[in-house]
């Protein structure tokens, strides 16, 4: 055999065991020619296949996810095309009801995720990937995604909205401590007023989703007021959404949101937060001109690059406190993915997401809370991620998810994101919550 005819044999070789490894063949500075393609067997090949994917995480949080799935995707030979959109409660009603369902959809919000299923447009998941959801969930957070008993979805991002961000700096110089109770922290908030720094920092804006972390903070201060028989009967509707204690909880946040005294921190008045993006509404605690922003563990993504994050770093978080120090009410909140789709190559894209695999993998790359029971904390990217995973697995956690997700999507997604907007712009207390049980759905 000539040279040249063992050369050619040689390079057709090396060509299969790339394609084999899932290696692209365009010979770029990028080749993907050593991914260990063993871990991808079990989901097949699926070459020359496309998976539309259509979630509301943008910018880096969607390149993180596209890094985490890359070697799944070359390694099965499935395009995978994500594409976020921060008007996705919006667009995703429009999409499917004009015939462009995605394949995938991650949705924030079980309330809309059932309104989809109860309308026949998602399918059902694989008996494979129901397995890896009863094996990797809580029964608690499967039923997010139970319609009358069918399985629709798998959890895909866990978040803990019970926190609380600040500056260590800005505490110890004032000699404050982290507050344990409710009443230490009204010290806290009082003791910071006096001051002359407004002590919250808050904004509302999110798109055609803007009020949501108003009703977070109602919703949390319900569960810790109340408990959390209160706050399931007041979800569900077993108590009306405008029963004196949600009245209660209300007007407690208020005290807080609504008092230019107290809020808000950096921008201007209280008000002033239904202008200001949720992404930068606590960015006023790193210079302290705010020592509080209560949000969720997510957000330790929106801090500016290269903020320390810890309990000796620029900031850090404490869970926000109730009145009965002796349980831990969590409130949370997290994303799940579906499809409406049901070929092969979907089905072995479900299955992937749904692995304790998955999201070990995407924690390593950057801040992402998972409540997969094979998950491990030492994977988390920063000690707030750590702290919520810690929470979520902690037997003696009572873990409640956020209400208006799990509302009907037309109250849960509308006329309570649209009053608490009214609310924080001055509309009484009563007027809004009367006004929001009177759009409850009858069914």
């Amino acid at each position: 055999m000539s040279f040249g005819a063992r050369f050619a044999l040689v390079v057709t070789a090396l060509a299969l065991v790339a394609t084999a490894c899932g290696a692209p063949q365009d010979g770029g500075a990028e080749s993907r020619a050593t991914v260990d393609c063993g871990p991808y067997a079990g989901y097949g090949r699926h070459p020359g296949t496309r998976v539309t994917v259509y979630g509301s995480n943008r910018d880096r949080e969607a390149d993180l996810f596209e890094e985490t799935w890359a070697d799944f995707a070359d390694c099965t030979g499935i395009d995978v095309s994500y594409e976020g959109d921060g008007e996705f409660e919006a667009q995703i009603q429009l999409r499917v009801a004009g015939g462009s369902a995605p394949d995938v959809a991650f949705f924030p919000q079980p309330g809309l995720l059932e309104r989809f299923a109860r309308a026949g447009s998602l399918k059902p998941l694989s008996a494979a990937v129901a397995s890896l959801a009863e094996q990797g969930w809580s029964a608690d957070w499967n039923g997010y995604t139970t319609v009358d008993g069918t399985l629709y979805g798998t959890p895909l991002v866990a978040n803990v909205k019970s926190l609380v961000w600040y500056s260590p700096t800005f505490f110890r110089d004032r000699g404050l401590g982290v507050p344990r109770t409710w009443s230490e922290l009204m010290d806290v908030t009082e003791k910071v007023a006096a001051s002359g720094v407004k002590p919250w920092c808050a904004g509302i804006e999110s798109g055609e989703a803007t009020g949501w972390p108003v009703t977070d903070w109602i919703e949390d201060v319900l569960l810790r007021r109340q408990g959390k028989d209160v706050y399931d009967q007041w979800v569900s509707h077993a108590i009306p959404f405008n029963d004196p204690r949600v009245i209660e909880a209300m007007d407690t946040v208020g005290s807080i949101l609504r008092n230019d005294r107290y809020a808000n921190g950096g921008f201007g008045p209280a008000r002033s937060m239904a202008s200001i993006s949720y992404q930068e509404a606590g960015r006023p605690v790193l210079s302290g001109a705010c020592a509080m922003h209560r949000q969720a563990s997510f957000y330790a993504e929106q801090w500016p690059a290269g903020t320390r994050i810890g309990p000796d770093g620029d900031v850090f978080v404490f869970v926000l406190p109730g009145t009965d120090t002796a349980r831990q009410p969590v409130l949370g909140g997290g994303v799940f993915a579906a499809a409406f789709s049901d070929r092969p190559e979907v089905r072995a894209f479900q299955q992937y997401l749904a692995t304790a695999d998955f999201a070990n993998a995407r924690m390593k790359k950057g801040p992402f809370v998972s409540a997969n029971k094979g998950v491990d904390p030492a994977n988390a990217a920063t000690p707030v991620d750590r702290l919520a995973i810690q929470l979520l697995q902690d037997p003696n956690t009572r873990f409640s998810f956020d209400g208006s997700d799990l509302m009907p999507a037309s109250v849960g997604a509308g006329t309570f994101w649209k009053g608490a907007v009214d609310w924080i712009g001055g509309a009484g207390t009563q007027q809004v919550a009367d006004s929001i049980e009177r759009s409850w759905p009858v069914r």
